[in-house]
C-alpha cells in the first residue's frame, strides 16, 4: 500500500509547478502543514471529519483549504474525508435523519391533538421543507461535532502510545547493548 502511494502521491516539484496553485503554493506547502507532529495529525483528523461529513462535494479541496488557518495536517485531513464515501453516505444520512427527528421531537404527540399521517395530497417538498431538511441537519451537526470529537480523542491518543511504545524499544534496545 505504501509503495502504491509512494508512486501516485503528487511530489512537492510537482504541486509548486501547478498553475492553479503557483498564487498559493507558499502557503499551501508550508513545510508544518505536511509534517506529521502531535498537534497536526488530530487537528487532521477532527477537520477530516468535519468536511468529510458536513460537505458532500469537493471534500478533500476543503479540508485541504482549512487545514491552512488551523494548522493541521493535509494529508491526515485529506484522507480522512474518505469515511465517507458511496457505501458509507447512504446510512450515515439515514441516521443523522433518524437523530434529528430524535432531538426535534418529530416522533412525539402533543397531548390533546389527534395523530395525523401525511396526507396524500401534502406535497414531497411541504415534508422535506419542514421536517426531512431540519432533522437530517439536526443529526449531521450533530454527528459531525462528536465524530470530530472522539477522531481527535482516538487519534491523540493513539499518537502518545505510538511514542511511547518507540521509546520503550528503544530503552530497551539501550538495556540489551553492553
Amino acid at each position: 500500500m505504501r509503495a502504491w502511494a509512494d508512486r501516485n502521491m503528487p511530489t512537492r516539484e510537482s504541486l509548486e509547478a501547478n498553475r492553479f496553485l503557483r498564487p498559493v503554493a507558499h502557503r499551501v506547502l508550508a513545510p508544518e502543514l505536511w509534517r506529521f507532529t502531535r498537534r497536526s495529525v488530530p487537528r487532521g483528523v477532527a477537520l477530516g471529519m468535519v468536511t468529510g461529513i458536513m460537505i458532500p462535494v469537493a471534500q478533500i479541496f476543503f479540508s485541504a483549504l482549512f487545514a491552512l488557518p488551523f494548522r493541521a495536517n493535509i494529508p491526515t485531513a485529506s484522507l480522512t474525508t474518505f469515511l465517507t464515501n458511496p457505501l458509507t453516505t447512504p446510512p450515515l444520512w439515514a441516521f443523522a435523519y433518524w437523530i434529528g427527528r430524535k432531538i426535534l421531537h418529530f416522533d412525539a404527540t402533543v397531548p390533546g391533538q389527534p395523530i395525523t399521517t401525511h396526507v396524500a395530497n401534502d406535497s414531497w417538498l411541504n415534508w422535506i421543507w419542514s421536517e426531512a431538511g431540519p432533522a437530517l441537519i439536526t443529526g449531521l451537526v450533530t454527528i459531525t461535532i462528536v465524530a470530530s470529537i472522539l477522531g481527535y480523542i482516538v487519534s491523540a491518543v493513539g499518537w502518545r502510545m505510538w511514542i511511547a511504545r518507540k521509546w520503550k524499544k528503544r530503552a530497551h534496545a539501550r538495556a540489551i547493548r553492553p
